[in-house]
């Protein structure tokens, strides 16, 4: 709607541009470059009045969704210990033996 409005308002100023010509002795090309001027500046004054905020207003803050952390699952612990082994002989080794709690 304001656009047309202001299309409205360019068009007129270029229609009374031949008046302005006739009554002050400007030549047709001058009047022709201040009708146009004063439409753009007409529709200009319009079209700012009419715009939005440049800025976006009040930022708006909203609370992360709470998210469900499943523990994260570790297994069993294991380590190495050294264990005397006793073989069929009778002859005592160590041997390197893995545990896990």
């Amino acid at each position: 709607m304001f656009r047309s409005l202001a299309i409205a308002l360019v068009a007129g100023g270029l229609l009374a541009a031949p008046a302005a010509q006739a009554r002050d002795g400007i030549s047709p090309g001058g009047a022709a470059a201040l009708g146009v001027l004063g439409g753009l500046a007409v529709g200009g004054a319009i079209g700012a009045a009419t715009a939005d905020p440049y800025y976006p207003g009040k930022p708006v803050y909203r609370a992360p969704r709470p998210v469900y952390v499943e523990d994260e699952y570790v297994g069993p612990v294991c380590h190495f210990e050294r264990r005397r082994y006793i073989d069929a002989y009778g002859d005592v080794y160590f041997r390197r033996v893995r545990v896990c709690e």
